[in-house]
């Protein structure tokens, strides 16, 4: 028997996302728009873009995934929950453990942004 899952959550337009979690919320509900092949990499390149431009504009945001000349706040969280440091980047490790667990990485991706969202700040939590 199917599970029945409530409404699913309407697309908000770019004009109504306030920060990257917001963003990657909207990512959540249309990976295949947003993500080429759900690819982590390209997810990666994305976000690195977004940080890019947060720098040009001069907008202050709290930003996880990646700073200039310091180390990211998820990348370090995943590296202590996952038992060992990498070399590789966030993307890389997860589309690994992905790929070892026979799971979408773009799932096994959100499933950890959820868990990091959670244990680095309560307040921002996943949006439902």
């Amino acid at each position: 028997m199917a599970e029945t899952i409530g409404p699913r959550r309407q697309p908000r337009q770019l004009t109504e996302l306030s920060n990257v979690h917001d963003f990657l919320e909207e990512v959540r509900l249309r990976p295949g728009m947003w993500v080429h092949r759900k690819s982590l990499q390209h997810l990666d390149s994305m976000l690195v873009g977004y940080r890019v431009a947060l720098g040009v504009h001069g907008v202050a945001e709290d930003f996880d995934f990646w700073n200039p000349g310091t180390g990211s706040p998820f990348a370090e969280w995943l590296c202590r929950r996952l038992g060992r440091h990498s070399s590789l980047g966030w993307a890389a490790q997860i589309e690994r453990e992905a790929e070892a667990a026979g799971v979408p990485a773009i799932e096994l991706f959100f499933s950890f942004f959820d868990e990091y969202r959670a244990n680095t700040n309560p307040a921002d939590g996943p949006v439902e």
